[in-house]
């Protein structure tokens, strides 16, 4: 393994996502869900994504549009600030209690939507044909986006413990529907410029 391509990889990687929106996303899942669920859902997100990026590489890109995934992380956040919004009205008790498996599923979707095309898996992919250690990169980036966002679940669920259940929800329904719009707009100023 080129441990300096191991390094360079994390280093860069985990610098580019700290305060990312998928690191505030997790932090507010971790927030309504429990956090077991929400890690693991989160790090299969990561794997799968990381591994698209160094062995599909730009074949992504020409499999799927990147208007048709820019819409579908859009949707996504917007039913996402739905649910946030319509659940800060319930008690952090029936909040928590959500079973593992939704609590996994919705972790795992929204993060991948979300990363999917991003700066992050493109970087991966510049990474894997730059230094042509496409395992290395693999590693480094899988290590480098799992520590990220675990410390953003922990921090945040630590630090959001102490803010109203209510407030989260309503702050988590206005930064989902600002990605949401972001996203489809995106979309919209593509077309219109192209």
């Amino acid at each position: 393994m080129d441990y300096s391509a191991l390094l360079s990889t994390f280093t860069l990687l985990f610098l580019a996502e700290m305060g990312d929106k998928t690191q505030i996303m997790a932090m507010t899942l971790a927030h309504r869900y429990r956090i077991a669920p929400v890690i693991f859902g989160t790090f299969a997100a990561f794997l799968l994504l990381n591994l698209l990026a160094v062995l599909v590489g730009e074949g992504v890109s020409r499999l799927l549009p990147r208007e048709f995934v820019l819409v579908f992380a859009g949707l996504l956040f917007l039913f996402f600030a739905y649910r946030s919004l319509n659940s800060a009205d319930e008690s952090d008790d029936d909040v928590s209690a959500t079973d593992h498996r939704h609590a996994w599923i919705m972790s795992f979707s929204l993060i991948f939507a979300a990363e999917l095309g991003d700066k992050t898996q493109l970087a991966m992919v510049a990474l894997a044909a730059q230094t042509g250690a496409l395992w290395t990169v693999f590693v480094g980036g899988t290590l480098a986006l799992w520590s990220v966002s675990l410390l953003g679940i922990l921090v945040g669920r630590t630090l959001l413990r102490r803010i109203s259940a209510k407030w989260v929800h309503r702050a988590a329904a206005l930064l989902f529907f600002a990605f949401g719009l972001i996203a489809i707009g995106s979309v919209i100023v593509g077309w219109i410029e192209g």
